[in-house]
Formats: structure tokens, sequence, C-alpha cells
């Protein structure tokens, strides 16, 4: 399955407007005019007021990422998020698609030995569940972590943003990268205004924000801090 994020149709629109009258609501500000909202959401984040990028919701679908994946990203969930993931007490295993990282594929004795490994979990798999009457939900224990899944994800704009601050770093899992990478793509075409959030550049590394690198092992992008 090829690896997707697609944006819900829950999710919203028009986030620069929602930030800007929600604020403006709290100062008793003029929140008639749509320019004027917007102009004050975008000086809001530019000011690093984070709780009013709670209000902009965003709902995905991840599809094609590995159960490797899955696990980093539940251990980054934040801004009360609801998530549900790809059952497998329910849902049949058999065949199921895997992700094969670049050093593997590229590595033609190491491809041999995973395909190998993949396609014998498959096969002890099926003959628990048809042969010795195993319960899926048992029988799953063996899946591997290359397995691909699926997540439904609900979200915020704040939640996003540190998320990237983390995650778009280059020492980060390169598939949660990849993720990141497709996030933004679709939220730049789900509307105007996400594009807009998009090219302001906030869904990046943290070093992007300090100017210098925070981290121990650094990888190089920004010089650590003297």
């Amino acid at each position: 399955m090829q690896q997707r994020v697609y944006i819900q149709s829950e999710t919203t629109t028009n986030p620069l407007y929602l930030m800007g009258y929600e604020a403006g609501t709290c100062w008793n500000a003029d929140t008639t005019s749509p320019e004027k909202n917007i102009k004050r959401a975008i000086e809001c984040i530019n000011s690093g007021h984070g709780r009013v990028m709670e209000y902009p919701q965003v709902f995905l679908t991840i599809e094609g990422f590995s159960i490797k994946f899955a696990r980093e990203f539940m251990r980054h969930l934040g801004g009360a998020p609801t998530v549900l993931q790809d059952s497998t007490r329910y849902v049949d295993k058999e065949g199921f698609d895997f992700i094969m990282p670049k050093s593997i594929e590229n590595n033609t004795s190491a491809k041999t030995n995973y395909l190998e490994v993949m396609n014998y979990i498959n096969v002890i798999y099926q003959t628990m569940v048809d042969n010795f009457g195993i319960p899926k939900e048992d029988a799953s224990m063996i899946l591997p972590l290359g397995m691909e899944t699926k997540l439904v994800y609900r979200t915020n704009l704040r939640a996003l943003v540190d998320m990237a601050e983390v995650r778009e770093c280059s020492r980060a899992f390169w598939e949660y990268r990849q993720f990141m990478k497709k996030l933004k793509e679709g939220l730049s075409i789900y509307s105007d205004e996400w594009k807009q959030i998009v090219d302001m550049g906030i869904f990046a590394p943290r070093c992007e924000r300090l100017g210098y690198c925070p981290e121990k092992f650094s990888c190089g992008r920004k010089e650590k801090k003297k």
C-alpha cells in the first residue's frame, strides 16, 4: 500500500480566520473583518501564542506506515488527541503488507532474508488461525513491527507544530519524517489558509526556531549553542 496522509473533511477549513476570531473575542477587538482576523492569527503564531493554535482541528487518516511508526507516533500524542488503529482482533491479516527500509532493499542478501522472514510469519499466522483455531487477536502477537497499519487521528495545529519540532529533525526516524512531509503536502492542498500556514515554515525542527541545535548529538543542520 502506498503511504498516504489523507486530510479528512472534518478538518477546519479556515484555521487562520478561526484563530483570529477567537483571539479577537477575548481581546474585545473587531471580529467582523476576515482580513483583521487572519492578520491577528498570523501575529499570534509569530508571537508564540500557542493556546490560540489549539482551535483549528485536524482529522487524519494515515495509511501505509509501519507498526514501528505507529509506536513512535503514539509516544508523541499531545493536545488531547483521539486516535484509532487498524484492528488485529477483527481484521484478518493474511497476506499482510509490510514496509521495507531502503537500507535493506539496497542490500541483496538482507532483502532476501527480510522477505523470507515476512513470508514465514504470514504462513505461521494463517496456520494458527485456520488450522489451529487460534483467535486472530492471539495469533497477531507474532506479527512484525514492519507490518503496515492504519491510523485515524484527531488533533490540533499546536500539537502538530510541537510534533514537527521534534520529528522533523534529521536524526528522527525516517518514516516519521516521511509522515510529516506528506502531512504538509496534504494540508497545503486542503485549503488556502492551511497552505498559508505551511508556507510560514512553522512545521520545522526546533533548531530552525531557536537558531541553534539544542540536542546533545547534533545532525549538523545548525551549530550547537556555545
